[in-house]
């Protein structure tokens, strides 16, 4: 109970500040003497400042609290399949600095090494100097263990098993979180970005890959084997049951940048119209799109038509207030949100606002902020069984 009165008070603060002791007493319905003790514990450890307003308390004046989101730095990397990026923040989510790395095309060994590059180079910058680093938070593209810190699968990286936070720690004497990517982007939106305020979302990342994270009740549900929201393995028609999708899912094969890319080149080619040497990314199908190029058309609706199933299907499943569009391939999002909006509208009973993330590369970096955050100051979220 002290810990949950704790995340109580210093989310109320957080939310609210600058509050008086008494609001927070009121409002959580805690003893003022509580909410006292609880406060002045926060503030020896640098995690809620006096602000130099006053509330009348009988005795004496006593300063309202605010949350003190300077009081501490914690440094962030997003390691994507294709890209990477890095970046130190303070609590309240504004960036002190960052690194990105458009195309790192590693794998094993070389990634580990890339990201440590990222993350020496955000911790030696100077603009860090005089700050407390609370901790580092690592987002990684695949299925892991996030108690543990171990990454069970990553494909694009080919890690199977890689204690990462194990790794980390020895190396930096900080404390280390490593989740799923995708689940940190939707945490950084919940806090910091298109979720705030908001009790039910899912966000849908596509990128190399597709990925979904899912809040209920204000929390991120992770399922019982750490693999929820892996909607890149979603079976997206009944022409694609009993086919073998080795390293990318079913929905991915089709409707990620890989897969749009893949099925542009192959539609060129049929066509006489690309050599076997030729590249071409998603970006390249949606500005042909753009120019009204026929070719490009039908890729990008036939992307329509799969991404469509995927949101309509986890409407229904978990009734999200908001459905968050990240990833790269939300960059031409403009040509998605209304054509999928169109074909789901009249084909289940309600359909949620679907809107772009508003943190867009740093979604992921601001959910490791918030969740070491939470794992190094033991932060509860408490719900009544209803």
């Amino acid at each position: 109970m002290r810990a949950i009165n704790r995340s109580a008070v210093l989310e109320t603060i957080r939310r609210k500040g600058p509050i008086s002791r008494s609001a927070i007493a009121q409002s959580l319905h805690l003893s003022l003497p509580t909410v006292m003790r609880i406060a002045d514990e926060l503030i020896e450890e640098h995690f809620v400042r006096a602000q130099g307003t006053t509330e009348w308390s009988g005795g004496r004046r006593r300063p309202l609290l605010e949350f003190n989101a300077d009081g501490f730095v914690v440094v962030g990397a997003d390691l994507g399949g294709t890209k990477m990026y890095g970046a130190a923040s303070n609590l309240a989510g504004i960036v002190l600095d960052e690194v990105n790395i458009a195309r790192h095309g590693t794998s094993g060994e070389e990634s580990f090494s890339w990201l440590v590059s990222v993350l020496d180079t955000l911790l030696a910058s100077p603009k860090l100097e005089g700050r407390r680093v609370r901790g580092i938070g690592v987002g990684v593209p695949g299925v892991t263990q996030h108690n543990e810190g171990v990454v069970r699968w990553a494909s694009t990286l080919k890690w199977k098993d890689f204690p990462l936070k194990a790794r980390l720690e020895e190396r930096y004497k900080l404390p280390v979180t490593v989740d799923n990517d995708v689940n940190l982007a939707c945490l950084g939106e919940l806090w910091y970005g298109a979720g705030q305020g908001l009790q039910h979302m899912v966000l849908v990342a596509i990128g190399t890959g597709i990925g979904s994270g899912i809040i209920i009740d204000g929390a991120l549900y992770r399922g019982s084997e750490e693999a929820s929201g892996e909607i890149g393995n979603m079976i997206p028609g009944r022409e694609f049951l009993g086919k073998d999708f080795q390293g990318f899912g079913a929905l991915e094969s089709v409707a990620s940048g890989t897969g749009i890319a893949e099925r542009a080149r192959a539609l060129l080619r049929s066509e006489g119209r690309l050599d076997d040497g030729d590249d071409l990314h998603a970006e390249d199908v949606f500005d042909a799109a753009r120019r009204g190029e026929k070719w490009a058309w039908t890729v990008i609706d036939e992307t329509v038509d799969y991404l469509a199933i995927a949101i309509a299907n986890l409407i229904t499943c978990f009734d999200p207030e908001v459905i968050v569009l990240g990833g790269g391939v939300t960059r031409s999002a403009d040509l998605l949100i209304e054509p999928i909006v169109r074909r789901i509208g009249t084909s289940i009973p309600s359909v949620p606002r679907l809107v772009v993330s508003t943190l867009g590369l740093r979604a992921a970096v601001m959910g490791a902020i918030t969740i070491v955050l939470h794992q190094t100051s033991d932060f509860y979220v408490v719900h009544k069984l209803s």
